[in-house]
């Protein structure tokens, strides 16, 4: 008897030694980690995070994926599981979709109230804007100089003759609007000037007109676009009003003058808004929504034009000196109802293929 108590007592001493706390090991301690899902197109300063990073003890992970589409198509899939706390990158080509998904939280910064209308509608109060970059035809200065060849100013005029050629050897180069981003606002660039009715025979005038498309941007601006390759033979390019700011910035010796310019004149161009905003299923709420209104601050803001080479949506953010010198944005851009964009995209992309690719 006296062995049987002695063994349950010294039992007892074991259990109660195992779940002292001195038999408890010490929780490590460190910054939270905030996850961003971004494409593959962002890029931020390092003392920018730091800033973040520094105010709220926080750790920043951008978790690039892919372009605009394919990272909404990540966030859509895994939306029951999120990767991610905030998403970037989902624009007014897409931002449709992203609310039919109900991937956001609702949230609303008190940082909206300081921007310009044009950015702040269609919001729904799940996603805010972050910045803006306008598709336009860019176009080889020195070429037309040399040719005496005045620059075509609107839509229309790249259907004249002057700015044509043998199929396939027109003056003008465009991205296939079902693999490439500018592409694809061309083409809405051109539904809202000629609509759903008449943008067909524009593009077929196009075509006829020589027009050359090709899969993507890289290829269009580093092959075709003559100001770039310097061996292209089309001096007109579908790109973005900031790239003759790129040309100057990036450019081998230094430059006084940018080789290229932007036609930004009213409906010639489309205006491309990227919107940020806080993935349902967070479990850090409160950071991600400190980090939706850093992204408005003009910390962030006057950041990004060199970075992304992209507008700011902040008024008060300051703009680069090489932007202000050798970039321009339109004062009338093309505009398309989001809602419409999302319904009928496949459908218009389908149809310009008919009459392009065939």
């Amino acid at each position: 008897m006296k062995t049987s108590q002695t063994f349950v007592f010294a039992l007892l001493i074991m259990v109660l030694v195992a779940c002292s706390p001195a038999s408890t090991p010490t929780p490590t301690t460190g910054p939270v980690t905030l996850t961003v899902m971004t494409h593959d197109s962002f890029a931020v300063s390092e003392d920018v995070v730091s800033t973040f990073e520094e105010q709220y003890d926080v750790t920043l992970v951008f978790l690039k994926s892919g372009d605009t589409g394919a990272a909404l198509n990540r966030a859509v899939l895994t939306k029951s599981a999120p990767e991610a706390d905030v998403f970037y990158g989902v624009d007014n080509t897409f931002l449709s979709r992203a609310i039919q998904e109900e991937i956001f939280e609702p949230y609303t910064s008190s940082a909206l109230a300081g921007l310009p209308d044009e950015f702040t509608g269609n919001l729904a109060g799940v996603v805010t804007p972050i910045d803006f970059g306008d598709v336009c035809i860019n176009y080889d200065r020195a070429w037309f100089a040399a040719r005496g060849l005045a620059v075509p100013q609107t839509l229309q005029d790249l259907s004249d003759p002057d700015y044509g050629g043998a199929e396939g050897q027109g003056l003008l180069v465009v991205e296939n609007p079902a693999t490439s981003s500018p592409g694809m606002a061309f083409l809405l660039a051109t539904i809202a000037e000629y609509g759903e009715d008449g943008y067909l025979d524009y593009w077929r005038s196009l075509k006829a007109n020589g027009v050359v498309v090709v899969n993507d941007w890289e290829t269009a601006y580093y092959t075709n676009f003559s100001a770039s390759s310097g061996q292209g033979l089309q001096p007109m390019v579908v790109s973005y009003a900031s790239s003759p700011a790129a040309e100057v910035i990036y450019a081998s010796e230094p430059l006084t003058e940018a080789p290229t310019a932007s036609i930004i004149n009213p409906n010639t161009c489309f205006r491309q808004i990227e919107y940020a905003g806080i993935l349902k299923g967070t479990r850090n709420l409160e950071l991600a929504q400190h980090f939706i209104d850093f992204m408005l601050s003009p910390r962030f803001q006057e950041d990004m034009p060199l970075q992304m080479f992209v507008y700011p949506v902040n008024p008060q953010a300051v703009i680069p000196e090489e932007f202000v010198r050798y970039a321009a944005s339109a004062e009338e851009p093309a505009v398309l109802d989001p809602v419409l964009i999302a319904n009928r995209r496949d459908q218009w992309i389908r149809a310009w293929s008919e009459v392009m690719l065939k």
